[in-house]
């Protein structure tokens, strides 16, 4: 096989790959939000600010790899259901921080895992090491997907942006 057929072959996997990817995840996040009427990068958002405390749109944004405005957009879904709540904070009237109501807390309780069991399972009885190398490997793969700085993330169908969550 020539050079230029093997790279379209391994470009053909490499998106075969991808595909089945975001198809399992798909699926399982349309199981999540039927369970418990949220999506999974709202989801996500709750869990960032259980693990942090109160904090601002920017924290959650670089701790869960979204833009600030995504982050806001569902912040403000969330605040209008009463899962969290924003407040100014004390000592410096200009930062907002966000933090879970009991509604909040009491939805990540009952919340099922945000992937699906069965690959918990196979991931969890991998060793460490083939682990970190699926990780690491999973990681390189995003960053090769990421648009260059400065570079727009194309629009969909929809004209809205995909976000990566």
């Amino acid at each position: 096989m020539g050079e230029q057929k093997q790279k379209k072959r391994e470009f053909l996997d490499i998106l075969v790959a991808l595909r089945q990817i975001i198809r399992a995840t798909d699926l399982h996040s349309k199981h999540v939000m039927k369970v418990c009427g949220l999506t999974v990068p709202q989801l996500v958002v709750l869990l960032a600010i259980e693990e942090l405390g109160a904090v601002t749109v920017r924290q959650i944004s670089k701790h869960v790899s979204l833009s600030q405005a995504t982050v806001t957009t569902i912040l403000n879904r969330l605040e209008d259901r009463n899962f969290v709540k924003r407040t100014r904070n004390t000592t410096d009237k200009r930062v907002v921080n966000s933090c879970l109501t009991d509604k909040g807390r009491a939805v990540l309780v009952d919340t099922p895992p945000l992937m699906d069991g069965h690959f918990m399972l196979r991931y969890e009885k991998l060793d460490s090491a083939k682990r970190a190398e699926i990780l690491e490997a999973l990681q390189e793969v995003a960053n090769l997907m990421a648009p260059e700085e400065g570079t727009p993330i194309p629009p969909t169908d929809d004209g809205e942006l995909t976000p990566l969550l």
